[in-house]
């Protein structure tokens, strides 16, 4: 029986502003890439949904950005490495006092938007964030874009690795994702998501944009908590990968090498 792992971010309410519904998700996935203040969240409500995830036995990781609440951190941006490796730190440890407090454990770290996505390309940006884990606890996983660089510079570095694919997100051919400025690059319709991460699943491929076949490599699936569909979109998916036999299980629960 096949297995794989699947992951949502949550956190992101701010206050009185409600950001998906984590509850819900929590019922679904089987990883939580939990907000750090950053881009999103505050406090209470992180610590809310770390009790939520550490009730329902759901592995949790530290969602890390840049300093963009405006933002959503999803602004490119330049931090010196100074900075990046000392913000990358500082979100990891603020999430593991919280976590703690909550009854569990952080156990990898999932960047968010531009940051992710910066990273996966650039080596000096991926250094400071990779010398920030490390700094913190090389134990920790970190969740990356499968076939992007970075899955290698962290490998190298002693770091484990796990792949993700994106279930609602559109992939250029090159294997990166479609821009969110694009039309296309959400995809919201659960029974084709289900289709196109059933075959991942089974075949390692993904139709890009361009109708090109491309592979990936995944041990996760993220499904974005912040669209409006986003909990019946996982319900769904969710659905079709056991109907289909796969296992849902963290990745933190399956031996990497």
């Amino acid at each position: 029986m096949a297995n794989i792992d699947l992951n949502s971010d949550l956190g992101e309410s701010f206050g009185a502003w409600a950001m998906g519904d984590d509850v819900s998700m929590l019922s679904i996935v089987t990883s939580a890439n939990i907000a750090c203040g950053f881009h999103a969240g505050d406090p209470a409500g992180i610590l809310s949904v770390l009790e939520e995830a550490a009730k329902r036995g759901v592995s949790v990781g530290a969602h890390i950005g840049y300093r963009d609440l405006v933002g959503f951190g999803r602004r490119n941006m330049d931090p010196s490495s100074t900075e990046l490796i000392g913000d990358t730190i500082y979100q990891i440890g603020a999430l593991q006092g919280l976590a703690k407090a909550a009854g569990t454990s952080v156990r990898y770290v999932k960047p968010h938007g531009a940051l992710y996505n910066t990273i996966a390309n650039d080596a000096r940006q991926a250094y400071d964030v990779i010398t920030g884990i490390k700094a913190v606890d090389p134990s920790l996983a970190l969740l990356a874009l499968s076939g992007a660089p970075i899955v290698e510079q962290a490998r190298a570095a002693g770091l484990t690795v796990v792949c993700e694919a994106f279930a609602d997100r559109a992939y250029n051919a090159d294997g990166s994702l479609v821009s969110r400025r694009l039309p296309g690059a959400i995809i919201h319709d659960p029974k084709a998501i289900a289709e196109r991460m059933l075959r991942l699943v089974a075949e390692g491929r993904i139709a890009a944009v361009d109708g090109t076949d491309i592979e990936l490599e995944a041990q996760s699936i993220c499904v974005h908590g912040d669209t409006p569909a986003a909990v019946a979109i996982a319900r769904v998916l969710r659905e079709a990968l056991a109907t289909n036999r796969v296992d849902l299980k963290p990745f933190t629960e399956v031996d990497h090498g």
